[in-house]
């Protein structure tokens, strides 16, 4: 038996609810563990903080995460390491808050 497409548009409405709810707390989780990182007292272009946080993504993906012991020692080699920012500093761009 084929379903109406009143039934199957109201199935794609609740998964799409569903979706929109796990997007917001996945972005509260990324957002508070970037908070304690310390990404909200410094000011950085979307565009190159999306970039940091794409390669993250690269890295974790390919398996090389570590514990915080080994950070220590890899941190020199990491590939996303952000340039110091003097408090007060601008990047050139708008910061968003």
């Amino acid at each position: 038996m084929k379903k109406p497409s009143s039934r199957i548009r109201e199935e794609i409405s609740k998964l799409q609810e569903q979706l929109r709810l796990a997007e917001t707390r996945e972005a509260e989780r990324i957002g508070r563990i970037a908070l304690k990182a310390g990404l909200g007292e410094i000011e950085v272009e979307e565009a190159q903080l999306q970039a940091a946080f794409e390669e993250l993504t690269r890295r974790f993906r390919k398996g090389e995460t570590s514990t915080s012991s080994e950070q220590g020692r890899r941190s020199e080699a990491s590939p996303v390491q952000a340039a110091p920012i003097a408090p007060g500093a601008t990047t050139g761009g708008s910061a968003e808050n």
